[in-house]
């Protein structure tokens, strides 16, 4: 990882507002800290529109560019970071446009699992068999995750994943607070829907994959062992 280009290390407590002032009179390696603060919650967002990693990371790039660029219209009635989220947003929107009119589908999801995979990762030194059981859940409630359309999985992410309250996310898509809360209590509806669907489906209790594999070596280390 490469290490921050700036000499000055008390500016790492400094608030975004202040760091963005700096940049603003001549700082402008100061915008490093920005983009590392900010890089988690701005991927996890972006990935509730784009499925594909590298598209996720384009739209990063480019929305940091373009707020780079815009630095000056940054008016600090908001928090920093969600001025940058609504750069991102317009940007993957534009990118789904784009894909859209070239007919191009988008069908390599990135596995959430590599994020914070939905509040999962406080559980600690877990057995082999809960650790299996703690995976496959993460998975299907991914798959689950991404059923939904862009306009429910987004404010999901957000509020979930991300923990940003009812009030940041309404100014960040541009709709009201009421409406962010319906699409939230929407996607959870949907969500236990196809859970719950899935449950009920034949091939959800097949012994295969893992499960085939472990009892198989159990079984044969013990004939071998006799």
């Amino acid at each position: 990882m490469k290490t921050l280009r700036i000499q000055d290390h008390t500016t790492y407590n400094f608030s975004d507002n202040e760091i963005v002032k700096r940049i603003l009179n001549g700082e402008k390696e100061l915008y490093e800290i920005l983009v590392r603060r900010n890089n988690q919650k701005l991927f996890r967002v972006l990935r509730g529109y784009l499925k594909n990693e590298m598209d996720v990371k384009d739209a990063m790039q480019e929305t940091y560019l373009k707020a780079f660029e815009k630095l000056g219209q940054f008016n600090h009635q908001s928090e920093f970071s969600t001025w940058l989220i609504r750069i991102g947003i317009n940007e993957a929107l534009a990118r789904l446009n784009s894909f859209k009119k070239s007919f191009e589908l988008i069908d390599h999801s990135v596995p959430l699992s590599s994020q914070r995979s939905f509040k999962t990762n406080h559980i600690q030194e877990l057995n082999p068999e809960r650790k299996m059981i703690q995976k496959e859940s993460v998975v299907l409630l991914e798959k689950a995750v991404d059923q939904l359309k862009p306009k429910y999985r987004a404010p999901f992410i957000m509020q979930e994943t991300e923990g940003m309250s009812v009030k940041e996310i309404s100014h960040c898509l541009d709709i009201t607070e009421s409406n962010v809360k319906v699409r939230v209590h929407r996607a959870r509806t949907m969500i236990k829907e196809y859970l719950f669907d899935l449950s009920i489906d034949q091939n959800i209790l097949e012994f295969g994959f893992s499960k085939c594999d472990e009892i198989t070596d159990k079984v044969m280390s013990v004939i071998f062992d006799n």
